[in-house]
């Protein structure tokens, strides 16, 4: 071999080491950075004319799993749902109350029912009878208070749909721009890595909100689909429309057509439900959120307020009402009207003929709501028969127990119960879904950086570059000394 090879090889060898400890310190640097994908020197042996011509350095690769990368992004969008999902639920149990929490509704009513007891024990005491409405009052309150927090719960998922989609749309464009640059740095030969980490971290932001796949295109592009097939990016990304309402009441749904759906390239597309093209991750469950967990335990809550009412409004239950007229507990004053349920949760009140705030008087409860002047004090007959009726076992008539015979304390209970159980079986499929993501994500980064096998092919560059480093300052030694004879 000529001195002249030598130091080509030699030389070849030195900046192949270089570029090496280029990479190995890119890597350390970036051990902790979101979306870095390892870098891998790629080399190979030149040849000249069938010589050996040191090393040619092929580029960098970038080193990641995606197998282990998709399967933690669809983990990733099933932990967002669960999360949503569970935090819903909760907030409607904490809406609702526990079932032994003197402040929940079934508390209210159980003080309702023995201020009734207490009542019909001492007709004449006024006290006793301000206690009855009190009570009366505070199921009324508290019923009506879980279905205002429950249609808060709704507008806050209208406006994180919102924001979700605002998310989407700037983010599917971002990585359409970035798949852009990176096709023109690889078509010109240059390095497109640093922009597929970008890609890398804009493709998970979008990832909890939709269950998604990454395809490769050409020239190190990729595609973006649902997991039930639906196109989010393949060239040119997709639009997402939604128009978030105002203000939402229990008789505002989707199917009405009163509450925006979600839009995809201008066409109305399913979220929720079996096969539904977005469905999945947290958008879903927002969704879900507004459309089905809010107004199914509206719908419980209407069903109590009905079941209510029409147990104070039963026929001889009180004498002196007139045929139709409301019994204790009305609809905002009026006669319930079963087609107008939905919604009567927020509208339950106490009869106004019982209430001196509002022209009525106290003695209406010992004497009849209709009755026109007051009866005799020591009358308990009224008061015993309202303890009965709530008591009692009742047919309800709508809702998730209707047909069942049951007390108002009892409806109350499994009301809450039923909750509590959805909000308790949410927060364990949470909690399997957080672990399910938490070790895909260990295993993604155990594939990735590995700062102490870096720190050893750092060693292995320095020992190269200086052997190299060697034949150089030898080759020139031997030229030094040929020159000199």
């Amino acid at each position: 071999m000529s001195l002249s090879a030598t130091l080509s090889n030699a030389l070849s060898g030195l900046t192949a080491a270089s570029r090496g400890a280029q990479v190995v310190s890119s890597n350390i640097s970036n051990a902790l950075t979101e979306g870095y994908g390892r870098r891998v020197l790629e080399t190979s042996a030149a040849s000249l004319n069938g010589q050996g011509a040191g090393v040619r350095v092929d580029g960098v690769r970038r080193d990641i799993d995606m197998v282990v990368i998709s399967d933690r992004r669809l983990s990733q969008a099933e932990t967002g749902q669960a999360q949503t999902r569970a935090d819903a639920l909760a907030r409607i149990e904490a809406a609702l109350g526990t079932p032994d929490g003197a402040d929940s509704i079934s508390g209210r009513i159980a003080a309702l029912e023995s201020a009734f007891v207490a009542a019909a024990s001492r007709p004449d005491d006024n006290t006793r009878l301000a206690d009855v409405l009190g009570a009366a009052q505070a199921v009324a309150g508290s019923i009506a208070g879980a279905s205002d927090d429950i249609q808060s719960m709704r507008m806050d998922a209208e406006a994180a749909i919102a924001a979700d989609v605002a998310t989407l749309n700037d983010t599917l464009a971002r990585i359409a721009d970035l798949n852009g640059q990176i096709r023109l740095y690889t078509g010109s030969g240059n390095d497109a890595n640093a922009l597929m980490d970008q890609r890398q971290v804009q493709v998970d932001r979008l990832a909890e909100l939709v269950p998604l796949r990454e395809v490769p295109r050409d020239h190190g592009m990729i595609a973006l689909y649902t997991e039930s097939g639906a196109t989010l990016l393949d060239g040119p990304p997709a639009e997402f429309g939604f128009q978030p309402a105002g203000l939402i009441v229990p008789e505002m749904t989707a199917d009405s057509g009163a509450l925006s759906g979600l839009t995809l390239n201008g066409q109305t597309v399913r979220v929720t439900g079996a096969y539904a093209p977005m469905g999945g991750g947290q958008l879903a469950a927002l969704f879900d959120q507004r459309d089905s967990l809010a107004t199914g335990a509206q719908s419980d809550l209407d069903a109590l307020a009905r079941d209510l009412i029409d147990r104070f409004a039963a026929p001889g239950l009180d004498p002196t009402l007139a045929s139709g007229a409301p019994g204790l507990f009305t609809d905002q004053g009026a006669v319930l009207d079963p087609a107008q349920e939905s919604g009567l949760s927020a509208r339950l009140a106490v009869n106004a003929a019982a209430d001196p705030d509002q022209g009525g008087a106290l003695w209406h409860l010992r004497s009849g709501l209709g009755a026109a002047s007051a009866g005799p004090v020591g009358a308990s007959t009224l008061l015993n028969a309202y303890a009965d009726v709530l008591s009692g076992g009742h047919i309800v008539a709508s809702g998730a127990f209707a047909g069942q015979a049951l007390s108002a304390l009892d409806l109350a209970s499994e009301t809450v119960s039923r909750q509590s159980v959805a909000a308790q079986r949410a927060e364990q499929e949470q909690g399997f879904a957080a672990a399910r993501t938490s070790a895909l994500r260990e295993a993604e980064l155990g594939g990735g950086v590995d700062t102490d096998a870096e720190l050893q092919d750092l060693m292995l560059l320095e020992r190269a570059y200086a052997a190299n480093a060697k034949v150089v300052q030898t080759a020139g030694d031997m030229i030094q000394t040929l020159l000199g004879i």
